[in-house]
């Protein structure tokens, strides 16, 4: 590191340390007893929370980004864009907490600069896979759906218009929390997701990453086959009908290199995310359910293509937001 840089980056740790952490409102609580235990203000439009979870029976953080106009409009409320990481954070270089991933790695702060609406960012923990796992807990379906929504809407000032968008596992998430909780979110938006989990290889691809990341292959949904029921209950492909209403958004590269990666090698896991994505797009049409598709060609599986799918699918987020 660059002397330059390594003090600019010890006087933006020093800053932090600096900003207090202001204590939890006594408001600031959801039905089930969920509370924030700290707000970090982490810069004028950057809040980090932590939640005290019964759903997840620990704490989990959550990163809101501000509209600009946030504090001169007190009285406004807001339309919420929550946007779902990937799995898993543990895999960078360094590792990065996954409720500042889409900070750390895109322009969403710069490009929502403009945009009056709040972004939610919540941690999905370890291989969460946006669900309440075989065991019932971790529910992280029920920390970001009622915990964290409920907290948000009661306390930082957002209204009941939504929109979710996800990449790799929270495109999965998107299509996931738009079917089971229907009319919840007005728009659904998945980049390289995994929408059809019951796709040609796509249920080994999702034991893969549990095995990965320390946990048994069947401990999230049981087995695909001898548990079938389970995930069909999970797997947005199994109920189409369920998101008619919604405004849905899908992308996909076909995982060879494309024209923002810095390798030459083909990509099985974005190959993956095409496969899972296009046999969901193809029923949904067949089906007669509108769907929004952008299978842009060459691309792999990360960032720069993620950071594009935001810019490219905004006018379709933007509408269902009513911005």
């Amino acid at each position: 590191m660059k002397p330059s840089t390594r003090f600019r980056a010890l006087a933006f740790v020093g800053a932090l340390l600096l900003i207090p952490v202001a204590p939890a409102s006594a408001t600031t609580v959801a039905d089930d007893g969920a509370r924030v235990v700290s707000e970090t203000r982490v810069d004028d439009r950057t809040i980090d929370l932590v939640i005290d979870s019964p759903a997840l029976g620990t704490t989990a953080p959550v990163r809101l980004l501000l509209p600009t106009n946030y504090e001169s409009q007190p009285d406004r409320l807001f339309p919420q864009l929550w946007l779902l990481h990937g799995c898993c954070s543990d895999q960078d270089v360094p590792p990065t907490p996954d409720y500042v991933a889409w900070t750390e790695h895109t322009d969403v702060a710069a490009f929502t600069a403009d945009k009056d609406v709040l972004v939610v960012m919540p941690s999905g923990g370890q291989a969460g896979f946006y669900s309440a796992w075989r065991s019932g807990a971790p529910d992280w379906e029920r920390f970001h759906t009622s915990e964290v929504r409920q907290i948000v809407e009661r306390n930082y000032r957002a209204n009941q218009t939504r929109a979710v968008a996800g990449l790799s596992i929270g495109g999965y998430g998107a299509m996931a929390y738009a079917f089971r909780h229907k009319g919840m979110f007005r728009a659904a938006a998945s980049y390289s997701g995994l929408p059809n989990t019951l796709a040609p290889g796509v249920a080994q691809w999702i034991q893969a990453i549990l095995v990965r990341e320390g946990f048994g292959p069947f401990d999230l949904w049981g087995s695909e086959r001898w548990n079938h029921d389970v995930w069909s209950e999970h797997n947005p492909f199994d109920h189409l009908d369920d998101l008619r209403g919604t405004a849905l958004y899908v992308s996909a590269g076909n995982g060879r290199p494309g024209p923002l990666d810095p390798s030459a090698s083909d990509d099985p896991v974005e190959m993956t995310a095409y496969v899972s994505s296009r046999t969901f797009t193809d029923v949904l049409w067949l089906r007669g359910i509108p769907v929004t598709v952008n299978y842009y060609g060459n691309g792999t599986h990360g960032w720069p293509y993620w950071e594009r799918e935001l810019h490219t699918s905004w006018p379709f987020l933007a509408a269902a937001l009513g911005l």
